[in-house]
């Protein structure tokens, strides 16, 4: 686990924690590492859990299939950030998502009823865990909200430009790289991938835009 302590002091859930406290917190959390290959199934669909994830190198995505195996990506997981918290915490009894590797992966999982309640030794910490996971579930709220933003939008078009113009605004720049390959952004938009390459096409010929994989530039 020391390996992973840069990682650590980074991550949300810890902010306003000493490193020096870091080790015995995850002792007192009963935390456990976890290795994964690429596209192997962290959590399933259906399954009931306790624990949410924390990604420590890798990446994961939040993954969801409907009844004819349409697949809808929810979510990229980066380094330091957290997954399935929501469904952990409010321990419902089926996930309604799969969570994925998309690379090979360390993985440390935390079980949410250690994160709730005070252990034995009623130690400082839980106050300000607690604290830290309610700013980081109201910030993913905020992101939902955006992403349904991008996917009620009427037409192909519309989906992606509000989408490429949101990523431009992030990074501060008209040139910037996105996190999906094209069927990942198709998964993401919730459109299909040859609809969605015949657009690009159109955009480009237009002088809208220019791209070269998962490079971008706004014109």
């Amino acid at each position: 686990m020391k390996k992973y302590l840069d990682v650590l002091k980074k991550v949300n859930l810890f902010k306003g924690i000493d490193e020096s406290d870091l080790l015995s917190l995850l002792a007192c959390l009963s935390s456990k590492l976890e290795h994964y290959k690429k596209n192997e199934i962290v959590f399933m669909s259906g399954e009931a859990i306790n624990s949410f994830g924390i990604v420590l190198s890798g990446e994961v995505q939040i993954v969801q299939e409907d009844y004819y195996g349409n697949r809808s990506i929810l979510a990229r997981i980066g380094v330091g950030n957290l997954f399935a918290e929501s469904f952990a915490c409010a321990q419902i009894e089926a996930l309604p998502v799969s969570v994925i590797t998309t690379t090979e992966s360390d993985l440390l999982f935390i079980d949410c009823r250690k994160l709730a309640k005070p252990c034995a030794t009623a130690c400082a910490f839980h106050s300000r865990l607690i604290q830290n996971m309610l700013h980081i579930t109201a910030m993913k709220n905020i992101s939902l909200t955006q992403k349904i933003e991008f996917i009620s939008k009427r037409t192909t078009r519309e989906k992606l430009l509000a989408y490429l113009s949101s990523e431009a605004q992030k990074a501060g720049s008209n040139r910037f790289s996105i996190p999906f390959n094209r069927q990942e952004l198709a998964d993401y938009l919730s459109v299909d991938r040859s609809a969605m390459s015949a657009e690009l096409s159109k955009l480009r010929k237009e002088g809208i835009l220019n791209y070269n994989k998962n490079h971008f530039e706004l014109l």
